[in-house]
């Protein structure tokens, strides 16, 4: 490919530009091309370029992903690409999104570590076997991207449900020993916009950049929080 041919997303409608094909070039590279050398208004969001931030995160041709491990030579369709902002959040322009949404929904799965031992400075001792570990540190590598959120149909229908993202967290914390509220976390997600709305497609799994497994996490919630009502504690 001599030129790429890009079509980015500019509020009401795209904008088509023609971008030089590079070798080892990512989408992220194509974009900050296009805001460097054909226009200085396209707005995007990034910060580390090294996916450890997430925070480049857009629709590539379809699909939500990281935007800097992205090459383009794996994604454009007969050199192009369409790029638009991540869906299911307000567009604040261009390609860069409103999280707060996102976040507040965190807050509301109860995504706050509760300490046992509040003030205590010693490190908690928790058994790399244990299974409840296994579980949360299978999840806890999160970094908040919303690739899922994006990627949920089910947040696209129902915007007050809680989303993939929040949820995990409250998994996470739901199996850590170190956490005081158990119980209280479980609450939090057992209303009709919590887990029990999840229609389990499996798309935050399968886009998930980090390779984590919201759907599991989902189900184990759904799981802990009908036994927790069978024991009374909900």
């Amino acid at each position: 490919m001599a030129d790429l041919v890009v079509n980015v997303w500019r509020g009401e409608g795209f904008e088509t530009f023609r971008v030089p094909f590079l070798e080892s070039q990512t989408v992220l590279d194509v974009v900050t091309w296009i805001q460097r050398h054909l226009d200085p208004t396209l707005s995007y969001r990034f910060a580390c370029r090294v996916g450890m931030c997430g925070s480049c995160a857009m629709t590539v041709n379809g699909v939500p992903r990281w935007t800097c491990r992205t090459h383009v030579s794996k994604v454009a369709k007969d050199g192009r690409l369409e790029i638009r902002p991540l869906r299911n959040m307000p567009v604040i322009k261009d390609l860069a999104v409103d999280m707060a949404g996102f976040f507040d929904k965190w807050q509301e799965a109860g995504g706050r570590f509760v300490p046992t031992r509040p003030g205590v400075l010693e490190f908690a001792r928790v058994d790399p076997e244990n299974p409840e570990r296994r579980q949360a540190s299978a999840g806890i590598e999160c970094i908040g991207c919303g690739v899922c959120y994006s990627a949920c149909d089910v947040v696209a229908a129902n915007p007050d449900y809680l989303g993939p993202a929040a949820l995990n967290r409250a998994w996470t914390l739901v199996n850590d020993a170190r956490d005081g509220d158990r119980i209280g976390h479980l609450a939090a997600v057992a209303d009709d916009a919590g887990c029990h709305a999840c229609h389990s497609q499996g798309s935050c799994a399968r886009h998930c950049p980090n390779h984590l497994n919201p759907t599991g996490a989902i189900a184990g919630l759904k799981r802990e929080v009908f036994r927790a009502l069978l024991k009374g504690d909900l």
